[in-house]
């Protein structure tokens, strides 16, 4: 066991079990004043306060009424969109040419790609996310400023090149086998080097002709301790486009399964309109689903049924799908959620939003037994929440019954102010 170094004092919420499938009392730990003991990067000890002795040489950090929970796990994001968030009226194939396309171009330049890398990072801790999976630019060294920058704060973070080589401008089109190369490079370069992860990632299958996606799943399959990345079942005009493009597959899934991009370590983003038979697939080999419900309710997308997909065994992640996603805070992407849920009649509890923006997202990336819950050998990411950042969230709270009668307006009228501090890898972050 390491040496404790620092130990905060505050409310503390973790989670033991899945809150969509097991019951409340069960599947979250609350302690009204608990404290969370760091040292040696991880997570020695949690629980309530008058329990957790204190070594004299350990630093003290009382945050009063603050909520001290594990960082957020953004599972689906591109961060060379950084720039473009919130750019109005446009639907997925239109948002790609209008604005996605021509402000990836911009960081061939790989000082544009170091700003932008700089500036998303920023925001993302701002907003208390600790842990990113981004998409980059087909550029290598977009990949670079990504991983770089996250490997100065020393943040765990994930992302690959992104790989298109039809149906995108010539500036934005490598080829199957330059896919395959620049790829396996980075992957060589990054992955597992401090707590970097290199993801597989070809766009969608509309901007990859069949030789790349196969290209991408031989890698794939050298490389499994690798996750991959993409899209599906987004919009209904992709849907039609996919099958325009591969009249032989039987779905859009068949697009990926059949060129050996299917798999646990899968994720796929959206998959809002997925047939029974792709969902039945996905479910059988565990892959997993990213919900972005910023972004499908921005560009018009519909959508995902939360806790239908949970209730028949789907593992579900969620993220803000920046820039597309309209926001870059995690609170308003469960907020986002929250109210599409209301739509179909199935209402998340607070509990299951945060276990999504959490425990969901770091099972979607493979990273359960290091990120996204405060527990016993977890990595030290965490988050500390004012639950009365506003004056409107405040008269709220004070009227709670509860500690989740107190987190729900957070959750829904939350913003950066409610970020109190944060932690990455035992150090305060800001």
């Amino acid at each position: 066991m390491g040496k404790p170094t620092h130990i905060l004092l505050g409310q503390i919420l973790s989670f033991s079990d899945d809150p969509f499938l097991t019951p409340l009392h069960d599947a979250v730990n609350f302690e009204r004043r608990g404290a969370v003991v760091i040292g040696d990067g991880k997570i020695l000890a949690v629980g309530p306060a008058e329990e957790i002795s204190r070594p004299v040489d350990a630093k003290v950090t009382d945050y009063g009424d603050g909520l001290i929970m594990a960082g957020f796990v953004d599972a689906h994001l591109h961060y060379p969109q950084t720039g473009i968030i919130a750019s109005w009226g446009k639907r997925l194939i239109d948002w790609l040419n209008s604005y996605t396309f021509p402000e990836e171009a911009r960081l061939a330049d790989p000082d544009y790609a170091r700003e932008i890398a700089k500036r998303y990072f920023d925001l993302a801790l701002a907003n208390g996310t600790t842990t990113s999976l981004s998409y980059a630019t087909i550029h290598p060294s977009s990949v670079d400023a990504y991983f770089t920058e996250a490997q100065s704060r020393g943040l765990r973070a994930l992302a690959g090149k992104t790989c298109m080589d039809r149906n995108a401008p010539d500036n934005l089109r490598d080829t199957a086998q330059g896919a395959y190369d620049d790829s396996k490079s980075l992957l060589e370069k990054w992955h597992e080097v401090d707590r970097l992860g290199y993801v597989i990632t070809p766009r969608f299958s509309p901007t990859s002709t069949p030789e790349q996606l196969t290209a991408l799943g031989a890698l794939w399959a050298e490389h499994p301790e690798c996750l991959m990345q993409t899209h599906i079942s987004e919009q209904h005009e992709e849907i039609a486009w996919v099958s325009e493009l591969f009249p032989n597959a039987r779905d859009y899934l068949d697009t990926y399964e059949t060129h050996g991009l299917l798999g646990e370590r899968a994720v796929f983003g959206h998959a809002i309109h997925l047939t029974e038979r792709e969902q039945s697939r996905i479910k059988e080999v565990g892959a997993g689903l990213v919900h972005c419900p910023t972004s499908n309710t921005f560009i018009g997308s519909g959508i995902f049924e939360t806790a239908r997909m949970k209730a028949e065994g789907q593992r579900v992640g969620l993220a803000t799908d920046t820039g597309g996603g309209s926001s870059f805070s995690m609170l308003r992407t469960m907020a986002a959620a929250y109210e599409l849920s209301q739509l179909k009649g199935q209402p998340l509890h607070p509990a299951q939003l945060m276990w999504l923006a959490t425990c969901g997202s770091a099972d979607v990336l493979h990273l359960s037994d290091k990120i996204g819950n405060l527990a016993v050998g977890m990595e030290a990411d965490l988050v500390v929440l004012d639950l009365s950042s506003t004056p409107a969230i405040a008269q709220r709270s004070q009227r709670a019954e509860d500690i989740w009668e107190a987190v729900f307006p957070t959750i829904m009228m939350g913003d950066d102010r409610a970020t109190k501090a944060v932690w990455v890898g035992g150090s305060l972050a800001r």
